[in-house]
């Protein structure tokens, strides 16, 4: 569960950046994201040792990871041309299947690396990635706040820009 949240500790951290990531650490489009390994040794202090065992981790589980990715995707691409007036509902369900099973072991391997990161974490490690975690579900729970004060009610006519002309009335 920590390990979760060290994982979206760091995605928070690269998405606050404006990056999107997947496990491998490629960005969409092909492109290599910045290194969470590195962002997580300088973030939480880690040791060359934790360091090295990490990446060993991630070279070892990612590229099982991202191929269920891909066949995820295609499977979703599948269930898609399967969508329409002339549907073929065995194949939609047996599509649906197959992608379960798919997410099902992503999932499992995702959990699987997570616990085995945080198993290189130490106990003061452990906390301050708690700490980080705190400190961003705050911030973002004020920007989050902060937009919903700006907008106006649903309903509510439009407010005018100072200084500009008066909006045209409705026409009858």
């Amino acid at each position: 569960m920590k390990i979760q949240k060290t994982i979206n500790a760091l995605t928070a951290v690269l998405l606050a950046a404006g990056l999107s990531i997947s496990v491998s650490g490629q960005m969409p489009g092909g492109q290599e994201s910045p290194d969470q390994v590195a962002q997580l040794v300088q973030m939480l202090d880690l040791s060359e040792e934790q360091e090295a065992d990490i990446r060993g981790l991630l070279d070892d589980l990612s590229p099982q990871i991202d191929d269920l990715h891909a066949e995820a995707q295609t499977l979703q691409e599948r269930l898609q041309e399967q969508a329409g007036a002339d549907f073929d509902e065995e194949a939609i369900r047996e599509i649906a299947g197959e992608l379960g099973e798919v997410s099902g072991e992503i999932t499992a391997l995702s959990i699987i690396l997570q616990s085995k990161v945080e198993a290189v974490f130490t106990a003061e490690q452990r906390q301050r990635l708690e700490d980080i975690e705190r400190q961003q579900r705050e911030m973002q729970e004020q920007m989050m706040q902060q937009q919903m004060q700006q907008q106006p009610p649903q309903g509510a006519p439009p407010q005018e820009t100072p200084g500009a002309p008066p909006a045209p009335a409705p026409q009858p």
